[in-house]
């Protein structure tokens, strides 16, 4: 996960431009998404797309990025924001999962001070290899990688995107359940981490299905096992880690919220029109573009989903002995 200094930008974009003389005329409230990373990413289109489905039930809906903290700033705008109904943010397994453990102090309580809307999206994770070391150390399975490391303690390496990393805590924790020691190498994001793969600088990856796809698919390293409890429907030739080490589920997940206090006839009224939308022919296609999964929920589903991830990140922050500040 990269952290950077503040840097807070808002990039807006109106589900279309010519309505807006009417909300001048009429004086109708636009709704807003803040998305808490920068424009261009998979969580920033996923939300842009969502936004251009809903505008004949809400109307003008705006995405405004505000980066940084590793998601913190943007979800504590959401925090304390008006609880009206206009201003829904994005939490996701960094800000609502992970960050809780990772840094020492947050600016909100991600149990408290937020309602669920609904699930959004889950990309499956992947866990890869580089493919002249798999072919090299004779690994085709999951099974061949923990029976190498067991019989070679400490030749394996792993690379991330950083401590404390979705791919840093999904290496620690399949190295406790697998019973393995494998060395950790951080790099400053993901691509860097990518590139050192594709290099033979580290061994293996915990990687975005998504962002791993294309080498994957041109041979450049050879995929293991997707991380997600069942099959990914893009990939499904690709067992699960979990056939082999039962258990084992590690998702990349992002939802919406809104500001505690925010009425339940409202949080009810946007369920519906979201995940209608979430399970709309054009937002499943879109979505699989990006390798992702529509995961459209009640309230109730996504809240205690979110609060099963935070006690699981616990003990994988734990165990990881990450530490922002």
């Amino acid at each position: 996960m990269q952290r950077r200094p503040f840097l807070r930008t808002a990039c807006a974009l109106t589900t279309s431009a010519l309505l807006a003389p009417a909300w001048a005329q009429t004086g109708q409230r636009v709704t807003r998404i803040v998305v808490p990373f920068a424009a261009g990413g998979p969580i920033d289109t996923t939300a842009r797309i969502l936004a251009e489905q809903v505008k004949d039930k809400l109307g003008t809906v705006i995405i405004e990025n505000r980066p940084g903290g590793g998601g913190n700033i943007g979800v504590e705008a959401v925090a304390r924001a008006q609880p009206d109904g206009h201003t829904l943010g994005i939490a996701t397994t960094a800000s609502h999962a992970i960050n809780p453990w990772l840094f020492s102090k947050l600016p909100f309580d991600p149990a408290r001070d937020f309602v669920a809307i609904t699930a959004m999206v889950r990309v499956p994770n992947v866990l890869v290899m580089n493919a002249e070391a798999a072919q090299r150390l004779r690994i085709q399975t999951v099974a061949d990688l923990i029976r190498y490391a067991k019989a070679n303690p400490g030749k394996l390496n792993y690379g991330s995107g950083g401590n404390g990393s979705a791919g840093h805590l999904a290496g620690e924790l399949f190295k406790n359940q697998a019973g393995i020691f494998a060395v950790h190498i951080p790099y400053n994001g993901g691509n860097p981490a990518q590139l050192a793969l594709l290099a033979g600088h580290v061994d293996f990856n915990f990687d975005n299905l998504a962002t791993a796809a294309a080498n994957i698919r041109a041979g450049k390293v050879k995929a293991l096992a997707v991380t997600t409890a069942q099959r990914a429907s893009v990939m499904p030739e690709l067992p699960t880690v979990a056939e082999t080490l039962p258990g084992f589920e590690v998702d990349t997940w992002w939802g919406l919220i809104a500001p505690a206090g925010t009425p339940r006839e409202t949080v009810n009224r946007l369920n519906r029109v979201f995940t209608e939308a979430l399970q709309s022919p054009e937002v499943k296609t879109r979505f699989a573009a990006l390798m992702a999964e529509p995961a459209p929920s009640t309230p109730e589903q996504f809240e205690e989903w979110m609060r099963r991830e935070r006690a699981k990140y616990e003990r994988v922050v734990k165990l990881s002995g990450a530490k922002v500040d």
